[in-house]
C-alpha cells in the first residue's frame, strides 16, 4: 500500500514536470504558472523524501 502512495506522488511530480515543460516553451510562458509549478514539484519532492525515508 505504502509503494502506491510513493507511486502515485512520482506520477502526480512527473505530470508537473510535464505542465512546467509545456508552459515554458509556450511563447509567452506565464511567469506565475511557472512559479507555481515549480513550488508543487519541489513541494512533492520533500514528502517522497520524507515518505522513503520513513520506510528505509
Amino acid at each position: 500500500m505504502h509503494n502506491n502512495h510513493l507511486s502515485a506522488l512520482r506520477n502526480k511530480h512527473a505530470e508537473l514536470e510535464q505542465k512546467l515543460e509545456r508552459e515554458e516553451n509556450r511563447p509567452l510562458p506565464d511567469s506565475r504558472t511557472v512559479l507555481d509549478l515549480k513550488k508543487q514539484k519541489l513541494h512533492l519532492k520533500d514528502v517522497i523524501l520524507q515518505e522513503s525515508a520513513s520506510t528505509g
